[in-house]
């Protein structure tokens, strides 16, 4: 069913409808816009982090008259547990990560002319990176790393998000979305003494979700969503005040990812947002960091145009895992 038929289904099937600015706020908090200061900085071989980030996102949702709904605001919280690991690979430092978030939101909106609310929570796709180096950062343990000073880091990474989330077909809303999501990434970090600067170029990709919104009263078949690529740019310049206890002011742009429905375009849906920020890293103890990250939508044609605040407590070790 072509989406702008929605419209036409009638107040009656509010319940379905209202929430559905819920799917594209939520998927836009873990979409292109990530913003991750250092993220190919080099590790000792063997090391092993597990964070938690507990972010809170509000704001205005701008679909450009490709969605029956406006006025649309969103306060919603998304908590995600990550381990990350590094290793040798061909001699080169390299390193894994796993992410799993969850998140928590109440939206607000004039749909088909009626005011709703809505509220949802649940587990969404988990995502997995890999990383390597290829200039700059070979593998090495503690003694090695501690003599070594970074000069001029190249590295290509690839993210995969799995469609390991809820998902229910007869329903228009679902925290997971069917579908798999690949992301390569090369990214350059330079250091002049104190100061970092890093620059990441990326494309997201998108396999079809096969069933979308189907086999229900609305929509007795079943349908085809297909969302066309993403590119993802970000940078990054940062100062190191001491060990560990760092600030950065952050940016990217991405632009693309258009939807189709059942094969047919849906134009107003073309994303060219950016969005603007800091972060800060503090030290603990030896084992324990805290993190504290702001960003801002700073040019948003369709999707979010929020803001959001985010602390991360990450425990980091040293060894091999059991």
């Amino acid at each position: 069913m072509p989406l702008e038929n929605v419209t036409r289904i009638g107040l009656s099937s509010l319940g379905e409808l209202r929430p559905f600015f819920l799917v594209c706020f939520l998927s836009a908090c873990t979409g292109a816009q990530d913003l991750a200061p250092r993220a190919y900085i080099i590790t000792p071989v063997h090391s092993n982090a597990v964070t938690l980030t507990c972010t809170l996102f509000s704001g205005d949702l701008l679909f450009d008259g490709a969605l029956p709904i406006e006025d649309a605001t969103a306060k919603a919280s998304v908590s995600v547990l990550s381990y990350a690991h590094s290793f040798r690979a061909l001699g080169r430092s390299a390193s894994f990560a796993a992410s799993l978030p969850y998140g928590i939101g109440n939206f607000r909106g004039t749909v088909v002319g009626a005011e709703t609310n809505a509220y949802r929570s649940g587990t969404f796709d988990s995502s997995y990176r890999v990383s390597i180096n290829l200039k700059g950062g070979p593998a090495m343990d503690l003694q090695e790393f501690r003599s070594w000073q970074q000069k001029n880091n190249v590295g290509v990474s690839f993210k995969l998000v799995a469609p390991t989330g809820q998902y229910d077909p007869t329903k228009l809303i679902n925290y997971g979305t069917n579908r798999w999501a690949f992301k390569p990434e090369a990214g350059l970090s330079q250091r002049w003494g104190k100061w970092i600067t890093d620059i990441y170029g990326a494309m997201w990709l998108f396999t079809t979700n096969g069933d979308f919104f189907s086999r229900n009263q609305f929509s007795p078949g079943t349908n085809s969503q297909k969302q066309n690529l993403t590119a993802a740019f970000e940078g990054h310049v940062s100062y190191d005040f001491k060990p560990r206890l760092w600030v950065s002011l952050d940016g990217n742009f991405w632009v693309g990812g258009r939807t189709r429905l059942n094969g047919i375009e849906k134009p107003n849906t073309l994303q060219r947002n950016s969005h603007v920020g800091t972060t800060v890293s503090i030290p603990l103890t030896r084992h324990q960091s805290f993190k504290f990250s702001y960003n801002r939508g700073a040019y948003v044609i369709y999707g979010g145009n929020y803001q959001n605040v985010a602390v991360a407590l990450q425990y980091s070790w040293l060894g091999r895992p059991n």
